[in-house]
């Protein structure tokens, strides 16, 4: 896996299921292999291998939150209400395939069968971890 034009390595993508056309995009510069949680007021939240937890407006992918996390996150987000108030929460944590080449030390841009060529530089933009970060909406 090699890095697309741009040098974009990922992106979030909205699109329009009636025409099957892009409504939006915001580029990563890693893969964005974490899901998406959106809620009913239009808003859209990840994260990003680089260690950062974004939320988007679902109609124009606007960047309304951007939160630098202890680590890369590849989990999913997830929106849950507790005593009438909102959360979200996310882990951060670099691991399984998408950081094999951070968390065993590869180098072979083929090893992890290419996610360490996806993934070469990630070690300069955060560190291994495992955190539950938890907000308040």
């Amino acid at each position: 896996m090699y890095r697309g034009p741009g040098d974009y390595g990922g992106a979030l993508i909205a699109w329009d299921p009636n025409t099957g056309k892009i409504v939006w995009s915001d580029h990563e510069h890693f893969p964005a292999w974490g899901g998406v949680a959106t809620t009913d007021g239009g808003v859209a939240f990840y994260g990003t291998m680089d260690g950062y937890f974004k939320a988007v407006n679902t109609k124009t992918g606007e960047l309304l939150f951007s939160q630098k996390m202890p680590s890369g996150i590849i989990a999913n987000p997830i929106v849950f209400s507790h005593g009438g108030k909102e959360f979200v929460a996310t882990m951060s944590g670099v691991g399984g395939w998408a950081g094999i080449g951070l968390a065993a030390g590869l180098t072979n841009p083929t090893a992890g069968l290419g996610a360490v060529g996806a993934a070469a530089d990630l070690g300069k933009y955060t560190t291994l971890g495992g955190d539950l970060t938890v907000f308040s909406l």
